[in-house]
């Protein structure tokens, strides 16, 4: 037996239910692509996974310094994953830079492997350190520090290829793949899938990264200074056709199936922003599903062209980030006082102005509820998940054409960029989208509503005897005729409110993830679903009376949410803002809610929410 096989033989293979990894390096590293291909080999491997990606907002940040390191972490386990993970179980640092930024996330006793090529004098000063760390005793002495060449062993791997210094370098991020694909015994297949369709065209380059990721994942089998790996059992999940799905994909497939249930054209206006650009970029691709984008010269030019095509009879999108949706506020009124169903993405964002743009924050609620001139009430949903943005989008589509009006859908930039498992629906078992244009000329009126929405007609324009005007300045009552009265203008204000109101005759019963009554009710919105449902279950796990309840109508309310309240003897609202929703919940029910809040530009962690319960719990002892 080879010296080689013997190593191998002898290592031992140890068993997790979950386990928390992540890739970091200049943001020329391919931190992203790495951490996108181990996340696929996880979901190969059949576990849950939950994804953050991190990166600069600079398009080529300084290579080796602190504010140009780029991450990505995922959570992949045998059981239900909630959150990419508070801290991490292995950190992989390609440079002292990423070392340095995310050390201090790193578990005590946790992996830490690092690319030592890199380590050199000029890296170590631009990262602030005045010695290599690595030379430290304490690092070895508190993490289990793994030092590997990453760079010299690819380089060798692939030195008889016609590459450049350049291309040779690039291919480094395969090594690190490929050998925590063994640490973590995933299956390279379907990394070596993608790399011969990504080079088909360039065979120099797929050779090389095929060698690469072989060899950095035969490193972790012969090297000896790693004596044992690890395996995750496949997770029990649904039967059907799963797929990784981000938010923003999941937006713009839920457009598309309410499209095609509605029998509808699309129209998306958009203007390039961070992080909603990729819902333009994937639209774009599904031009056979009567989808028309437009990339507009601005966020006003966008949102106008939708709400022209809603007049037209299609459905009408637009996306932005909060400060493009502040630029929309007066066209967002013009499609309020036009009664024309329109879809608003808010892909939140950290700011404020252009603030963190690769960040992720909650802090556009207050916005998306008041931020326009004058009494403009929209409806606002918000998705708890990645794959939940699919089903939010396709409700936001119907009930804006059901109620006609706008709807406003507040995503973030964690949901937008983030993954998870999606388990493809069947699309006969999604709610019907029943459109009614009307056609029928006698005793048509343009402000005649449906008696249980208050909708106006939706008109067509050209269909014959229903010529008719809309526009921005105040109409009567049914008529539609241009009227200055106030006590019309009174009714129309109120109009507007009662038909958003109306909306909440659609919302089914709110889910309680616990007792119905107890001494804390986690209340959330939007992107803290996971984070707060961990945190609670641990509560409930260590016998606190605690529950959760998290939003998905913002406006209007659940109707029972007043009731679900006062059954609590009090309510915590974690928040990635100043605190907005808590401030709604005390104003609309009166109840002493309490706000956690930080806003880091990052997913709130599961321990500090759990941190707050125990505080809270531990109060009213």
């Amino acid at each position: 037996m080879s010296e080689a096989a013997a190593t191998t033989k002898s290592k031992s293979l140890k068993e997790l239910d979950r386990a928390v990894v992540r890739f970091a390096g200049d943001s020329g590293d391919g931190m992203q692509l790495t951490g996108e291909q181990f996340t696929t080999e996880s979901a190969w491997a059949g576990n849950d996974i939950a994804t953050l990606p991190n990166f600069p907002a600079e398009i080529r940040a300084p290579a080796g310094t602190l504010f140009g390191v780029s991450s990505f972490q995922l959570q992949f386990g045998s059981q239900r994953v909630y959150t990419p993970g508070d801290r991490l179980d292995c950190l992989v640092a390609m440079n002292p830079a990423a070392l340095k930024v995310h050390l201090r996330d790193l578990k005590p006793g946790g992996l830490l492997v690092v690319n030592t090529a890199a380590f050199d004098q000029r890296n170590l000063d631009k990262a602030g350190y005045a010695a290599s760390p690595l030379e430290e005793p304490t690092l070895a002495e508190r993490y289990r520090l793994h030092k590997v060449d990453m760079t010299g062993l690819t380089y060798e791997a692939i030195k008889d290829l016609p590459l450049n210094t350049k291309e040779k370098d690039r291919t480094k991020n395969f090594f690190a793949l490929g050998l925590v694909s063994w640490i973590y015994t995933r299956p390279i297949e379907p990394t070596l899938e993608w790399i011969t369709k990504k080079f088909s065209k360039n065979p120099s380059i797929a050779l090389a990264n095929t060698r690469v990721l072989k060899a950095g994942h035969a490193y972790g089998e012969t090297a000896e200074i790693f004596a044992e790996h690890y395996t995750i059992e496949a997770a029990e999940m649904a039967p059907g056709l799963y797929r990784a799905m981000t938010g923003n994909r999941a937006l713009a497939w839920g457009i598309l199936a309410a499209a095609q249930r509605s029998k509808l054209p699309v129209v998306y206006g958009a203007y390039p922003i961070t992080p909603a650009s990729d819902i333009l970029h994937e639209l774009a691709l599904h031009k056979r599903f009567r989808v028309r984008t437009i990339q507009a010269e601005d966020e006003i030019a966008a949102i106008t062209a939708a709400i022209g095509a809603a007049f037209g009879g299609a459905v009408g999108v637009t996306g932005s980030s909060g400060p493009g949706v502040a630029l929309k506020g007066e066209a967002i009124g013009l499609a309020v006082t036009a009664e024309l169903p329109l879809v608003i993405f808010d892909i939140q964002r950290g700011g404020p102005s252009t603030g963190l743009p690769t960040k992720t924050e909650q802090a556009d609620l207050m916005q998306a509820l008041y931020g326009r001139n004058s009494e403009s009430p929209v409806v606002v949903i918000a998705p708890a998940t990645p794959g939940d943005c699919f089903y939010v989008a396709y409700e936001a589509v119907r009930i804006a054409t059901k109620y006609m009006l706008p709807v406003m859908v507040l995503s973030d930039g964690f949901l937008a960029n983030g993954s998870e498992p999606w388990l493809i629906p069947d699309p006969a078992t999604l709610p019907p989208i029943e459109v009614g244009f009307r056609t029928e000329s006698a005793g048509f009126f343009p402000y005649l509503r449906d008696p249980a929405t208050l909708a106006r007609p939706w008109v067509r324009p050209g269909t014959p005897g229903l010529e008719h005007r809309i526009g921005g300045i105040e109409k009567q009552d049914v008529t539609g005729n241009i009227s200055y009265d106030p006590d019309n203008h009174d009714q129309m204000v109120k109009t507007r409110a009662e038909k958003v109101r109306r909306v909440a005759q659609e919302i089914p019963p709110t889910t309680i993830n616990g007792a119905a009554t107890g001494d804390l009710l986690v209340v959330g919105w939007g992107g803290t679903y996971g984070s707060i449902t961990a945190a609670v279950e641990r509560a409930q796990v260590e016998g606190k009376a605690v529950a959760s309840v998290h939003l998905r109508y913002l406006n209007p309310l659940p109707p029972d949410l007043g009731h679900i309240l006062r059954e609590y003897r009090k309510v915590l609202v974690p928040e990635i803002n100043s605190g907005q929703l808590v401030r709604v919940l005390r104003a609309e029910y009166l109840v002493d809610a309490v706000g956690f809040n930080r806003v880091r530009g990052l997913p709130l962690a599961s321990e500090e929410i759990l941190d707050a319960i125990n505080q809270l719990v531990e109060s009213q002892a």
